[in-house]
C-alpha cells in the first residue's frame, strides 16, 4: 500500500497517532464534494462575513444611541421637574411688582426672573443674586430666572407683546479700547410658553454733541470690531421661553472718533484781548454801541476748555413690537453699535 508524504508524519507524532491519521484519511478518500459546492462556498463565505460586519456595526450604533439618549432623557426629566417652580417664580415676581423690586448695580431695574427659579417668598433673595450680574470688562446683564429652551416645535405660538415684559438694559464702562458692551433682557411674564419671533430691532438716538450722521448700527458677525460679543453661532432661532424665563441680546458700541473739543466759536481772542476790528459797531440788533474790546471776554465766558458733551441712547424692541428697553452710553459722539440676535438667558 502506497502512502503519501504523510506517512512520515509531523515531527513529534508516535506510530499510533500516525496509524490513526492514515485510517481517517482512508475513510474519507472516496468522499467527493457535490457539483456546485465550490461556487456555493465562494458566495457563502463573503455573505457570512458581510453579516458579521453588519451585526458589529449595528451593535456599535445601538451603543452610541443609548449613550446619547440616556443623558438627553435625564436632562428632559430634570427640566420638566423645574417647570412648576419656574412658573411660580414668574408669578411671584409679577405679583410683588416685578421690575419695581429694586435697582441693579448698573442702574437698571431688576427683572421678573430675578428670583432664580425660587418659590414665592424668596423674592428678596433673588434681588441679592441680581447684584452680582455685573463683572469686570463686559456687561453680562442681570442673573437669575430659568433659562429658555431651544426648540423647533412649531406647536408653540410666537410670543406676543402681552407675554413679554420686565425689559432691562445694562452697559459696562468702556474697556481699554474705548468699546462699551451691554445687553438687553426680555422675560416671558405669562403663564404659557411662547417662541421668540426673531431678533427684533435696535435703534440709536444721538444726544448732545453726538453727530447722528456718524452713528450707525450693524448685526454682529465673526471678525468685526466687537470682538467681545458672543460668536454668532451661539444665537438661537426658534427659542422657546418657558413661563418666567428670559432671553438676551447683547450689543457693543465701538467709537470711531472722540468728541470734539470745546472752544471759542465767534472768532474772538481766547485771552480776552481786543478784536481785530476796534471800530465801534452801530448794528441796532446789538442794543447799543460795542467798543470791540469785549468780544474776547464774551467768548471766554460762554465756553470752557475741554470736550463737548455727547451721548447716545441704544434701544431694543422685540419682534412682537414691545416692550422697549434702552440704555444711555455717555461721552461718545461717533461710532457703530453692533448687536446680536437672541441668546439663551443666563
Amino acid at each position: 500500500m502506497n502512502h503519501g508524504p504523510d506517512e512520515k508524519g509531523p515531527t513529534g507524532l508516535d506510530s499510533d497517532e500516525l496509524a490513526l491519521r492514515r485510517m481517517l484519511q482512508s475513510a474519507v478518500e472516496d468522499i467527493e464534494p457535490s457539483d456546485g459546492t465550490l461556487d456555493h462556498l465562494r458566495r457563502a463565505v463573503p455573505a457570512r462575513r458581510a453579516r458579521k460586519r453588519q451585526a458589529t456595526v449595528g451593535m456599535a450604533a445601538a451603543a452610541l444611541f443609548l449613550g446619547t439618549a440616556i443623558p438627553a432623557l435625564v436632562h428632559v426629566s430634570n427640566s420638566g421637574g423645574s417647570s412648576p417652580n419656574t412658573s411660580m417664580a414668574g408669578d411671584s415676581s409679577t405679583a410683588q411688582g416685578g421690575v419695581g423690586q429694586g435697582k441693579n448695580p448698573d442702574g437698571g431695574a431688576s427683572t421678573a426672573g430675578g428670583t432664580g427659579g425660587k418659590a414665592p417668598g424668596h423674592g428678596q433673595g433673588g434681588k441679592k443674586e441680581t447684584g452680582k450680574g455685573k463683572t469686570g470688562g463686559t456687561a453680562t446683564g442681570t442673573t437669575g430666572g430659568t433659562g429658555p429652551t431651544a426648540s423647533t416645535d412649531t406647536a408653540t405660538p410666537v410670543c406676543t407683546a402681552a407675554q413679554l415684559g420686565s425689559p432691562t438694559a445694562v452697559a459696562a464702562g468702556p474697556d481699554s479700547a474705548g468699546i462699551v458692551y451691554g445687553s438687553f433682557r426680555i422675560t416671558n411674564i405669562s403663564l404659557t410658553s411662547c417662541t421668540v419671533g426673531g431678533p427684533g430691532r435696535v435703534g440709536v438716538l444721538a444726544q448732545g454733541a453726538a453727530d447722528p450722521t456718524k452713528i450707525g448700527t450693524a448685526r454682529h458677525v465673526s471678525g468685526d470690531a466687537a470682538t467681545g460679543l458672543p460668536d454668532p453661532s451661539l444665537e438661537v432661532t426658534g427659542l422657546v421661553l418657558l413661563p418666567g424665563s428670559a432671553y438676551e441680546e447683547k450689543f457693543a458700541f465701538v467709537p470711531s472718533e472722540t468728541c470734539p473739543p470745546t472752544g471759542p466759536t465767534d472768532g474772538g481772542s481766547e485771552t480776552g484781548g481786543p478784536s481785530p476790528d476796534p471800530s465801534p459797531s452801530t448794528d441796532p440788533s446789538v442794543g447799543g454801541t460795542d467798543t470791540g474790546g469785549t468780544s474776547g471776554v464774551t467768548t471766554q465766558l460762554a465756553t470752557e476748555d475741554g470736550t463737548a458733551d455727547g451721548s447716545i441712547e441704544v434701544s431694543h424692541t422685540p419682534e412682537a413690537g414691545s416692550p422697549t428697553a434702552s440704555r444711555t452710553v455717555a461721552g461718545v459722539c461717533a461710532g457703530t453699535v453692533y448687536w446680536t440676535g437672541p441668546l439663551a438667558g443666563s
